[in-house]
Order: structure tokens, then sequence, then C-alpha cells
């Protein structure tokens, strides 16, 4: 009786196993397949519309700038859609136009595109880059931002970020599921729920239009695998700004490891609830992996950045094209021409230590207060008696109020009162005054993804006091020789009776940050650290992510039969 349940049974499962093994991605490939013409002929009707939209617009645009003309001869700002800027040509050769008459469309998934911060500054520097190279692209941003329309959000653009597009060719498409991703719908698992809300959010995007290129900007990987899946022929392209979850994450769970101090969640790898929770980030890090992987062009803003995606996607990749480092756009050549640096500045200059960060855990302000407090105290530096630290940011709710009310309790436990000033949401024309008068700009995060705000510092002549971690260590205060400016570079220089290759310094503790603090506040010729420093920040202009973000990008536009999908769906 076994042997026949053996022979009737068992065996035939057994066969059924490679069956289903090949069965069940062929059927998923087919359901993908399926879902994805369904929302291709849902959505066939809306790019017409669009594409109508965009020439009547054109039309437009270039009637009233032939009546600009006729009143001025002088040519204005638009004149510059009559053809590509050259620092944004790529790899055309002898400066050709190239693929100048692509006219898909790229989709940008930016759900908070209005937010006006340094993530959206790459948005609109992507886009005016996208346009500057391929002029007759139509770019359509997917956003959650209804309260504003088009206009306003261009106007907000060119106003904060001082950048200027070509309206015809720029397209808003407005989200109804954004809540999905808030931090706030998701008080717990909150890594997994804001995940599984970009899907539901990257299929509202897909219900309004599929685009031909596919673009996040925000750093929603789970969006990217979506797309793969509904339309594997679609190119896709993600710039991230910092990975979801990291290896460091992990590893600073572990209160033994070498990072088991650092980050808000520190140490909290033990006891049950603790290894439930490693476990939990070590099964959605494998997941994040996987669709992430599947983006075909990856764009990161440091190298930071690049080396935790490259750990985490880079062994899944299909795509033979590597990873990149496109720094992002900082307001570098603003900063020159608003901030002097001369010998008469350096008269006006302040022994002010000046930290500009958002009143945010990760940023650590509790280390900087405590090793200020150590450094007035301790330090036999002159500068020490009238130094001064300047903390400015911007309050976003009542948990940042909170934060700051603690912060004001720790300067007083400390006596540091009459030393130490806060400035919340600080306006623009304030912030550079006080990187006029500051010395030394100073930056507490473990891991800060990049430093647009170190790269300000430096563009603003200010010497860097930075963690040594992360972008400010490993892009941005480097040496000009290209090296790191750390222990190595100062034993060497000193060997050498030189220090003329530093841009800033390195610290991790509150005692080595008052021993850098002295340092930076008593060096014999700071001017020459300064514009060092401001030479060094023209790494990171917008110019220059122009160019990266352009070299990137022709290889999403020339992937497999891309040229003729926008042209077959118009028929």
């Amino acid at each position: 009786m076994p042997s026949a349940i053996f022979s009737l049974v068992v065996v035939p499962a057994l066969c059924l196993i490679p069956i289903l093994a090949l069965a069940g991605p062929l059927l998923c490939r087919a359901v993908g397949a399926l879902l994805g013409w369904y929302l291709r002929k849902k959505t066939d009707g809306r790019l017409s519309h669009i594409l109508e939209l965009s020439e009547q617009d054109e039309k437009k645009f270039r009637e009233q700038q032939q009546a600009r003309w006729s009143s001025d001869s002088s040519s204005g700002k638009d004149e510059e859609w009559e053809k590509v800027d050259t620092y944004t040509v790529g790899t055309s050769k002898n400066g050709d136009k190239g693929e100048e008459d692509w006219d898909g469309i790229v989709g940008f998934f930016h759900p908070f595109c209005n937010a006006g911060g340094g993530g959206e500054r790459v948005l609109w520097a992507a886009i005016r880059a996208t346009q500057q190279r391929w002029p007759k692209a139509k770019c359509i941003v997917y956003t959650g931002d209804h309260d504003v329309n088009k206009d306003a959000i261009l106007s907000r653009v060119k106003n904060r970020f001082n950048i200027h597009l070509h309206p015809p060719t720029v397209n808003f498409l407005y989200l109804t599921t954004r809540h999905w991703v808030l931090a706030s719908t998701w008080p717990r698992f909150t890594l997994a729920g804001q995940s599984f809300g970009s899907l539901i959010m990257a299929w509202d995007a897909f219900s309004l239009l599929v685009p031909d290129i596919f673009v996040d900007t925000m750093g929603y990987a789970f969006a990217l695998g979506l797309s793969k899946f509904l339309f594997p022929e679609i190119p896709t392209a993600a710039y991230v700004h910092y990975p979801t979850i990291s290896t460091d994450m992990l590893e600073s769970l572990d209160p033994s490891s070498i990072v088991g101090t650092q980050g808000v969640n520190a140490g909290q790898g033990t006891g049950t609830r603790g290894k439930a929770k490693k476990l939990y980030w070590t099964l959605f890090a494998k997941i994040y992996s996987h669709v992430g992987a599947s983006a075909d062009v990856v764009m990161t803003n440091s190298t930071w950045t690049m080396g935790h995606i490259q750990k985490l996607w880079g062994p899944l990749r299909k795509s033979n094209r590597p990873i990149a480092v496109v720094y992002p756009p900082v307001a570098v050549s603003e900063l020159e021409q608003k901030v002097e640096v001369s010998p008469e500045s350096e008269k006006k200059r302040e022994k002010v230590l000046l930290y500009i960060a958002q009143f945010r855990p990760e940023k650590n302000h509790q280390l900087i207060l405590q090793a200020f407090a150590e450094f007035v105290k301790t330090s036999k530096s002159p500068a020490a008696k009238e130094a001064k630290l300047v903390l400015v940011g911007s309050v976003r709710d009542d948990q940042d109020s909170k934060r700051v009310y603690k912060l004001r309790l720790l300067v007083n436990e400390l006596h540091i009162k009459d030393r130490v000033e806060f400035h919340l949401d600080a306006s623009w024309p304030e912030i550079l005054e006080w990187l006029r008068r500051a010395s030394v700009g100073v930056n507490g995060m473990w891991n800060e993804h990049f430093g647009i705000g170190v790269v300000e510092y430096q563009a603003a002549g200010l010497m860097s006091v930075v963690h040594d971690s992360g972008g400010p260590k490993m892009d941005i205060v480097v040496d000009v020789d290209g090296g790191f400016t750390g222990e190595y570079n100062m034993a060497r220089n000193r060997k050498r009776g030189t220090n003329d290759v530093m841009t800033g310094f390195h610290a991790t503790t509150s005692s080595e940050f008052a021993e850098e603090f002295a340092k930076a506040l008593s060096l014999e010729n700071p001017l020459e650290v300064r514009l060092r420093a401001r030479e060094s920040a023209k790494r990171f202009t917008e110019e220059e992510f122009a160019r990266r973000w352009v070299r990137e990008m022709e290889g999403v536009v020339g992937l497999g039969s891309l040229k003729v999908t926008t042209e077959k769906r118009r028929v």
C-alpha cells in the first residue's frame, strides 16, 4: 500500500516541481505583461493630450518670444533653448548635438517635488540638463503636491534655485496616493510600510501615464521594481540620495561592532526585540536589493552611497553599466558672488563656529554642544576665550520644537548659554550673513550621505570641521591632491613642514571635535585654507552635475528600441 501511494502521489508531485519552477516565472511575466498592456491602453488618451498640449504651448512660447525680440533686439534667457549648451552635450563628437531630435517622454518620479530641498534641486537641475540635451523630449513629473499648479511650481523653482526651465516641455501629473509613503501612516514597520506604499503610488503614476523612460529621483526602489515587472522594455534610471537600508545600519544594531555606538539605532540589536528587528531589517535588505538591482542605470550622490548601493544591488544587477557617482548640484557660483573671500573680508571674520542643519536626531547637535563646551573650558588656545557657536536650522514640526527645547536645556547644563546662539527658520539673507561672519563650518552627523551644507561652507570660504565618515570625509573635505584630510596626511604634511593641501578637519568624538575647533581657529594663515576650500567646492557646481547627468542618461536613451517607442504609441 505505501508503495502504491508513493507511485501514485509522491512521484507525480516530484515530477511537477521542475514544471512549476519553469511555469512560475513565465506566469509571473505573463501577468506583468498583461497589466502593463492594460495600463498602456488606459493612458494612451492622456499621452495624446499631453503631446498636443506641449505642441500648443511651444507654439505660444515661440510667438511670445518673437514678440519680445521684436520689441527688444537684445536676446533674453529663452534664447538658450535654441541650442544645447556645450557643457551638457556629453559624448557627442566635436560638440555636435547628436540625438537632439529624440522626442520621447521621461517620467520623473518625485512625489514631493515642491518641497524646496536639496533633493528637489537635483530634480530640477536634472530636468534642465535633460531639456538642454534633448530639447524635444517631454519631461513628466509625478507629484503629490495638489495645492500648486504648474506655473506656481516653476515660479518657485526659479526663485528658490535660480533654475530656468522650458515650460512647454514640462508637465505635472498629480498622484492621489502620496499619504501611503508618509512615516505617520506607518508607526510600526515603517521601512516595509513605506516601501509597500511606494508600490501603490507607482501604480497610481503608471495609471496616469506610462513613460518611455522611468526615472526615480527620491529613492523609491520598489517603484523601479514595479516598472520592470509591468514594462520590461522601458529603461529605468535611479538617482540614489541614500540607501533605504545600509550595511552600516545593520551593523549599528550590534553594540560590539565598530559602529555599534553610532546612529539613532545604535546598539538596539540585543534581546528578543532587538533580534527580531535585526531579522526584519535583514529580510528587508534582501528584498530592497532585488528591486533596486532591476534599474538599468544607477546614479548615486556620493562615494559613500555608491559603496553601499554596490554592496546591496551590485551582485544582483543584470546591467553591465557601472554604478556612477553624480554629485548633486550646489549653488557654488551664487555663494562665490555673494560671499567675499579676500584679505579685506578676513578682517571681518569672527571666531564663530557655524552649524547649519535641520534640528533632526541624526544631525547630532548634542555632540557638537558637548565638544564646544569642552573646547571653551579646557582648550589653551586664545581663540577659546572669544569663540561662539551658532546653530542655524529649520523646525519642521512639534517634535523638532521639543528637540530644540532639550538642546537649550543642555546648553544651560553645560554652562555655555552666553556662548551659543539658536537661529530657527533663518532666511537665506540671514544665512548668507552668518557665512560671511563665521570662521568655521561644523557638521556632526555620522555617515552624512553627501553633505550639501559642507560644500556651501567651502564655497563661502569657511574651514570645515566635520564628522570623520560618509560624504564629508570621502568626497568633500579632502586634500587638494585628492587624498583624505586625515591624520596620515596631517603627519605627512608636518614632515614636509607644510599644510598646503588641507581644506578642513575631521573628528569623531567630542574631544576630537574640541581639538579640531582649536586647530581651525588658530591657523596662522586661514585665508589660504579658505581659498583652497573654495576652489575645491567647484567640483560640485551645477555645470558639473549636468555633464555627469547627461553622460548617464545618454546610456538610457540609447537602450534598445527606445527611439521608436513614443512614435509607435502615437499611431
